[in-house]
């Protein structure tokens, strides 16, 4: 069984996740840690439990997800994942951190780009990354249809979906990639977003006044 932990970060407060299977093996993503005392907090949980990060993960690369990336990346010697769409984005990052009045990420270099439609092992656990567009350029969601499921991003939130007036953002795009990639799942999959507290799809699709 798969375990998901989230920590809220930053001045944004973002969900950073850390994703974990049986074996010990487990996936960082989106990390905000943003503070000297926030990275050893995500760090703390990982060694307490006996975690070992075997992948860096990103749904989309809006500062407030990547600010901790290059940390990640050196304490644990990986590199970081997004689709190739993103990379723009995680460039640009100092110019956002100048409008948003914060300390700019340190860039890191992708080891991979995530391909819409693959999939990917984390222990005994399949997640499929689907196509999510709209929030950002190359914004994905990971899902896991076994145990139900999914780690979205920005996508789609409690009773909201996410903004579109950044750079690279676009409404239509974003209602479509809920619609064709979100809605399509199961009532009862568990979607855990960006920001706040997760919802379901059902929950979405009866009360989410942007998708009736």
């Amino acid at each position: 069984m798969t375990s998901i932990t989230s920590f809220a970060f930053n001045p944004f407060y973002e969900n950073t996740y850390v994703v974990s299977a049986a074996n010990g093996d487990c996936w960082i993503i989106d990390p905000g840690c943003y503070t000297v005392k926030e990275q050893e907090k995500l760090v703390t949980f990982i060694t307490d439990n006996g975690l070992k990060p075997v992948k860096l993960l990103n749904t989309h690369c809006h500062l407030d997800h990547i600010f901790g990336n290059a940390f990640i990346a050196d304490k644990f010697n990986l590199k970081p994942e997004w689709h190739e769409k993103e990379t723009t984005i995680a460039q640009n990052a100092k110019l956002a951190a100048m409008m948003f009045g914060v300390k700019a990420p340190e860039y890191r270099q992708p080891g991979a780009f995530l391909i819409p439609g693959d999939t990917l092992e984390l222990g005994d656990a399949s997640f499929k990354i689907l196509f999510t567009p709209g929030h950002s350029p190359g914004s994905v969601t990971f899902y896991n249809e076994a145990e139900k499921f999914a780690i979205a991003g920005d996508v789609l939130f409690q009773g909201s979906i996410g903004r579109t007036d950044l750079p690279g953002g676009d409404y239509d795009t974003l209602i479509e990639s809920i619609k064709r990639e979100l809605l399509a799942l199961p009532d009862d999959v568990a979607v855990y977003n960006g920001h706040g507290a997760p919802t379901t799809i059902g929950q979405e699709r009866l009360n989410n006044p942007f998708l009736r």
